[in-house]
């Protein structure tokens, strides 16, 4: 039984809407700033005509990340107005670019569920709804960000001194950051084949390429099979209760086997007093310490269990087909190796 427009209307009335538009205004601004940055143009504070042009610059980076963050939730929200659950519109949150900090100007968008999840249907179609949502969303700005990549000369205004080897240094200068390649990623290079596709150390200075990589990076944490996240959602709806309990310690498994050998080296970096152990060269390559710090996350602070709904049942065959192939979202967007330093 569907939900009576006038419910509907009364769950959509009892939003704090001012809240709402005043996070998703402050976070386009910092989005903006974030996305100037990135574009190699500084935000000046001389005067607020000069600000204001300076923001210009990076409003592709900007509508880009946020139109990705609000297809994933809006597609949360609706899916519990559809359940009848009353949910939150979603929070942006906003963070200024700071030097210190990969500077992305959110931390992303949240909503709030404030009724307990009825049965098993509702919390599929929840879960699954805000991932989907997203990465079609995160595909298509692949897919246009590799379709009119600029000129090489694009990213010599933003580092002039690669003009002086020739082209863009390779290998990269030591210090660099550089983006993994997700399986979606490389698949749209084999097809598309671009002209002038970036090296992954410059990446994140195309605004299109980089919000779209973003989006498949936050699809994949998203969808990682553990406790309370979309995927723990996911496989608690096709596996049960037995099947989330093992998939969930399964994987926590590998994101630790993965992020293991990095996390050693990088204690080696800190603490000069350990014994220094020769680091192999895959380790950068196939390692990221990042995984230990998730791994930490999920088991002291989200949980990795499921509660149950209150009602348990299996789901229909249809139901099913988009759980798989939301696993298989999963893989293309997972990345063993999101960031990394030359």
């Amino acid at each position: 039984m569907r939900e009576p427009p006038a419910a509907r209307r009364g769950i959509l009335a009892e939003q704090n809407h001012l809240l709402h538009l005043l996070l998703f205004l402050v976070t386009l601004l910092t989005t903006f700033w974030a996305g100037a940055f990135w574009s190699g143009h500084e935000v000046h504070f001389d005067s607020l005509p000069a600000f204001l042009d300076d923001l210009t610059h990076g409003l592709p980076y900007g509508l880009s990340l946020l139109l990705f963050l609000g297809a994933h939730e809006f597609g949360h929200f609706f899916a519990a107005l559809h359940h009848r659950m009353r949910a939150t519109l979603p929070y942006f949150i906003p963070v200024p670019p700071l030097p210190f900090l990969l500077s992305l100007g959110t931390l992303g968008a949240v909503i709030r569920i404030k009724d307990r999840i009825p049965d098993t249907k509702a919390l599929f179609d929840t879960g699954v709804a805000g991932p989907l949502s997203g990465f079609i969303v995160a595909f298509g700005l692949l897919v246009y960000g590799f379709s009119p990549l600029p000129p090489v000369e694009y990213i010599y205004s933003i580092h002039p001194d690669y003009e002086a080897f020739g082209g863009v240094p390779s290998p990269p200068p030591a210090g660099s950051l550089f983006l993994g390649k997700n399986l979606l990623y490389l698949l749209l290079e084999k097809v598309i084949q671009p002209e002038n596709a970036p090296p992954m150390t410059e990446m994140y200075h195309y605004p299109f390429l980089f919000a779209g990589w973003l989006g498949c990076f936050v699809t994949a944490l998203n969808l990682l099979p553990v406790g309370q996240l979309d995927g723990g959602h996911i496989l608690y709806a096709m596996f049960g209760r037995k099947g989330h309990k093992a998939g969930a310690a399964t994987f926590l498994v590998i994101i630790s086997a993965l992020g293991l050998p990095s996390f050693v080296i990088l204690l080696q970096e800190l603490f000069s007093s350990f014994s220094s152990i020769p680091a192999p060269g895959w380790i950068p390559e196939w390692s990221w310490p990042g995984w230990i710090l998730w791994a930490i996350i999920l088991t002291r602070f989200l949980g990795i269990n499921h509660p149950p709904t209150m009602m348990d049942h299996p789901l229909n065959p249809k139901r099913r087909f988009i759980g798989w192939l939301a696993i298989i979202i999963f893989f293309l967007c997972f990345t063993p190796v999101p960031f990394g330093i030359t």
